[in-house]
């Protein structure tokens, strides 16, 4: 296969457009308040060095897997491998992983939508001042409400889904590189913003301690932890970055630019926390209540603090910008298959595609309200069985699909994707795509990805199913 091949959906302009896209699609909802609260509970700085060491030996194999995979193609994670595994001599069967992994993607779309609707549903409200002066009962009812009534949920779903829909239809060159050439220096200066603000709060060097102060008596409790997290955060195994890197440049270089996507993503959540952390503890609050308290925590510690009414708007454009990022790149991998295989114009593909999306979104919507005590999944004692209503415990449609997603076909799609780099390519592609001088760092890259990351995956799925 000629390797100056280019992509029949074009390319970025540059390798920063690539960084800015891989970089968007990995900060989403997880950056922003998961990663800081694992902080600060798995041992501040010694569970950033762990997660770090797991960047490095998992998250980022894994990620030059999937990039080198799609810059040699130039074509969608599915067609990728087919012609790749035929080109090495292999099964065209290596191409079921990767679409998979594509299906996988906008299943988790689904739901993203309808979390990142809760972020604009929030931005109007806390502008309105909602939250000034409320208690937590008060907070902790807004939320309540929001997400018991299906309308609202829809409208909002609605919206998410029509603004990432949008992006892609537009295509790489106008939608995706436009868009993200706005949205990513948007994300980062509201997070100075905030950050800016939690240093006048009096609580920044508190927020400081409870990231970083050292307690190595805590490293193992964390790695398992850090582990799993560095394989997610870096939003590889739905083929997202795949498809990013099949617009990427071919004298860009595939290693220095995957380890610059890995060092931001990282320092953004470190920023996240350090601007958050302040906030809840200026507010008196216990800042390990969990990661699923971003609706409730944040907006009643905005609402009793100084100028905490225009700092809660910027945190939750700040969230509505993070998952906007990653939505679009969840949704681009079916859409230029489709566009490749059918030859419909983008613009249908990517309608029918968000339409899909959008619909299997309500039964999330329905979790929390209509479908609320139908649960899909019960443990009985003497087995799992799906669908029962008024089940007293199990999980509803929405944590089905998550934990479909997320425990099962996430490590198994990254498995798929750096083995198949590792092993099926062959050594002269892969050397040719990472265009590395020293033998010896290509040497160490390829026994990540052959053996460290692989290993460390089955890790990662074995934990996430024994949990």
């Amino acid at each position: 296969m000629s390797t100056d091949k280019v992509s029949v959906h074009g390319s970025w302009a540059s390798r920063w457009v690539f960084i800015l896209a891989a970089t968007g699609s990995a900060v989403g909802l997880g950056s922003i308040w998961k990663f800081p609260y694992m902080v600060g509970v798995y041992g501040g700085g010694a569970f950033v060095l762990v997660f770090l060491a797991c960047i490095a030996l998992i998250g980022v194999p894994v990620m030059l897997a999937e990039t080198l995979i799609g810059r040699r193609a130039r074509l969608s994670p599915a067609n990728a491998l087919k012609v790749l595994a035929v080109e090495a001599g292999h099964s065209a069967r290596w191409s079921w992983g990767a679409f998979a992994g594509m299906i996988t993607a906008l299943l988790i779309l689904s739901f993203y939508s309808v979390v990142g609707g809760w972020s604009l549903d929030y931005i109007i409200n806390m502008g309105k001042g909602d939250f000034q002066g409320a208690t937590a009962d008060e907070v902790g009812a807004y939320f309540g409400g929001v997400i018991s009534d299906p309308w609202r949920l829809t409208f909002w779903h609605t919206g998410f889904m029509l603004l990432s829909a949008f992006v892609i239809a537009r295509g790489v060159v106008a939608g995706l590189e436009r868009s993200l050439r706005i949205m990513m220096p948007i994300l980062f200066v509201l997070l100075l913003v905030l950050l800016g603000y939690s240093m006048t709060t009096g609580h920044f060097m508190e927020g400081v301690h409870f990231m970083f102060d050292f307690n190595p008596d805590r490293v193992l409790d964390g790695v398992l932890a850090a582990m799993g997290h560095a394989f997610f955060s870096l939003s590889v195994g739905v083929g997202s970055i795949m498809i990013y890197g099949a617009y990427m440049p071919k004298n860009a270089s595939i290693s220095g630019t995957v380890v610059g996507v890995a060092l931001i993503d990282t320092f953004v959540s470190l920023l996240a926390g350090l601007a958050l952390f302040p906030i809840v503890f200026a507010s008196g609050l216990n800042p390990g209540e969990g990661p699923g308290l971003m609706f409730v925590t944040l907006p009643f510690a905005f609402g009793n603090v100084a100028f905490g009414q225009l700092m809660g708007v910027v945190f939750f454009i700040l969230v509505a910008v993070a998952a906007w990022s990653s939505a679009i790149s969840l949704l681009e991998p079916m859409v230029a298959y489709l566009v490749e295989r059918t030859k419909m114009r983008r613009l249908w593909v990517t309608f029918w595609l968000a339409f899909s999306c959008w619909f299997v979104g309500l039964g999330t919507v329905f979790s929390f309200n209509i479908w609320k005590q139908a649960k899909f999944f019960v443990n009985e004692g003497s087995g799992f069985h799906f669908y029962q209503w008024g089940a007293a415990g199990g999980l509803d449609f929405f944590g089905v699909v998550d934990f479909f997603t997320s425990r099962i076909m996430l490590p198994l799609g990254g498995l798929c994707f750096v083995v198949f780099a590792g092993w099926i390519m062959g050594r002269g592609a892969v050397r040719d795509e990472l265009s590395m001088r020293s033998p010896v760092m290509f040497a160490l890259t390829l026994f990540l990805m052959r053996y460290v990351a692989p290993l460390g995956i089955l890790i990662v799925f074995a934990a996430q199913l024994w949990k």
